[in-house]
């Protein structure tokens, strides 16, 4: 059976997590509280995000989606802390996201790999950079990191690839790459931004699987923003709708269907009634006028 409900804190945290006791909280991976964003100042200034609030917890699978220009990547942003709250708090791990408490992946809709280096080296590349593998990597490049980023490509069906260029393989194949370049440093928070947007339907059905499969394998806390909303019932345990710009989020639900999910689970009626009950949400937040045309 499957089914999708109003949220409440977290119905979703990972299976296997030590709940907390009677009457403590969770403590959330990741909280906005009140945070809202605005670009620029005084006249030119444009209002990105309304204050809002959203906790996710270790081990969920959140997804983003709502109208194009809603606030969903300064959302992510917040997140890895590439932009700061104009007012509110954001907390990352227990702290504040400028203290970078937490260990972070990210997946873009471009995979941007380096062209000179090959797949491994790009696979590895954030291991010379983060600690506590950077001061091993000159010892480890050659051994147990370049296992495991030859482990990571054999999971995402790319084994045999390690030594090619970017250049010489395709789309699908960069974006697998690019998911283990994510994980490839074990990050707690996994920040995906439309990250298979680019690719045709039978490609990204593929790498939703795969997408599955590798949280489920390594269960990071996962932020994806999409515009495909079966995307993200088939990945998500939360789906968050958001408003026009500026955004706030409007809905907040978990999503029961049992793991591991399959794109035939996608065509049946209760997959099709969530999809159209997101897009009726995502319809009727459109035709609200922002504030600005209200003025």
């Amino acid at each position: 059976m499957m089914s999708m409900h109003q949220q409440h804190a977290f119905s979703d945290a990972a299976p296997g997590a030590t709940p907390p006791a009677r009457g403590e909280p969770f403590a959330p991976a990741v909280e906005l509280s009140q945070a809202c964003v605005t670009f620029g100042r005084g006249a030119n200034s444009v209002p990105a995000l309304a204050q809002t609030s959203l906790r996710i917890a270790e081990g969920e699978f959140v997804a983003l989606v709502g109208p194009s220009g809603c606030g969903k990547s300064t959302i992510l942003r917040l997140a890895s802390g590439l932009v700061k709250p104009t007012a509110g708090v954001v907390v990352v791990g227990g702290r504040e996201v400028a203290a970078k408490a937490l260990r972070i992946g990210m997946a873009f809709q471009n995979p941007t790999m380096l062209p000179w280096l090959t797949v491994e080296r790009n696979i590895m590349l954030p291991l010379k950079i983060v600690q506590p593998f950077r001061s091993q990597y000159a010892r480890e490049k050659k051994g147990a990191f370049r296992d495991k980023a030859h482990a990571l490509l054999a999971q995402v069906g790319l084994k045999g690839f390690a030594g090619k260029y970017p250049w010489q393989l395709s789309g699908g194949m960069l974006q697998r790459a690019n998911l283990c370049r994510a994980l490839i440093h074990e990050p707690r928070l996994l920040l995906l931004d439309e990250p298979f947007g680019a690719l045709d339907q039978f490609t990204r059905e593929e790498l939703w699987a795969i997408m599955q499969e590798l949280w489920l394998a390594h269960r990071p806390t996962v932020l994806l923003v999409t515009h495909d909303l079966r995307e993200a019932g088939f990945l998500a345990s939360r789906i968050c709708v958001m408003s026009a710009r500026p955004g706030r989020i409007i809905d907040d639900a978990a999503v029961d269907f049992a793991r591991p999910r399959s794109i035939a689970m996608t065509f049946e009626p209760d997959f099709v009634a969530l999809n159209q009950r997101l897009r009726e949400l995502i319809v009727d937040a459109r035709s609200v006028p922002s504030a600005e045309e209200s003025a």
